[in-house]
């Protein structure tokens, strides 16, 4: 039981660091553990950065910082919202496509091998991509949508794909997309899991389980906080793109296991 306490703290406490949620670390190495099934670490991941991000959201807005946007991180936010609702959906009908549950975690773990693979080039190639400064409503929404559904699909709540986005399209720098990050992520995780309770579709799990990754979210959310203060945007990306080549790893490694599983 420790070690999903020590799971959801560690992964939240780098993801409230890099603005990536912690459920892209805590989705794959929970099902390298194949501790819980495939459905139930997504919805518990789900809870687990719902609860680290409403916490550094929170706190950040308590403590008068101003990193988000509200013109442009509330559309997204939005988008994400909507796109969250689609991406549990989405992940409901791919699930009923197959009569083997390991085929759906395979599925996931090839998509977030492929995302974070293509968030790991762009982090690095960053300084010579040149990027833009969007300020529409209505592509920050669409933007967002895409955004939401993807991270819900996945089950990891947000992640890396949100600080290409927002480098890429709005021109921020690393801290400031993070705290944008955790804002979108706040709205589509909070709207994938109140989807999945009015639907009836929450999968079988143990209570304790889900308190102690809870626990862990927000502890690790005050963990990453301060940390965060204390590191300049370089250190950030560092640990950022060595996190993305772990997580590559891991999401093939799982892909190969629930194919021959």
């Amino acid at each position: 039981m420790a070690v999903f306490f020590l799971v959801s703290l560690l992964a939240s406490a780098v993801g409230a660091i890099c603005g990536i949620g912690g459920g892209v670390i805590i989705k794959p190495v929970l099902d390298l553990l194949h501790l819980e099934t495939v459905q139930a670490i997504s919805f518990l991941s789900g809870c687990t950065v719902l609860s680290m991000s409403c916490y550094s959201v929170g706190r950040a807005m308590l403590s008068g910082e101003r990193r988000v946007s509200l013109s442009t991180g509330t559309p997204l936010a939005l988008g994400a919202a909507v796109g969250g609702l689609l991406g549990s959906q989405l992940f409901t009908a791919v699930k009923a496509m197959f009569e083997n549950p390991n085929t759906v975690g395979a599925v996931q773990a090839v998509c977030l091998a492929a995302v974070t693979a293509g968030t790991l080039v762009y982090t690095v190639n960053k300084r010579r991509i040149t990027t833009h400064r969007l300020s529409s409503w209505l592509a920050c929404a669409v933007i967002g949508l895409a955004l939401g559904c993807i991270s819900s699909f996945l089950g990891i709540g947000g992640g890396p794909i949100n600080l290409v986005v927002l480098y890429f399209f709005f021109s921020m720098d690393t801290k400031t997309a993070a705290a944008n990050s955790l804002y979108i992520i706040l709205c589509s995780q909070l709207a994938s899991v109140l989807s999945t309770l009015a639907s009836g579709a929450v999968p079988s799990f143990r209570p304790a389980v889900l308190a102690l990754m809870v626990a862990g979210g927000i502890g690790g959310g005050m963990i990453g906080r301060s940390l965060n203060k204390r590191m300049d945007n370089r250190a950030v990306d560092r640990l950022f793109i060595g996190l993305m080549a772990v997580i590559i790893g891991i999401s093939i490694y799982n892909g190969i296991r629930y194919a021959d599983a």
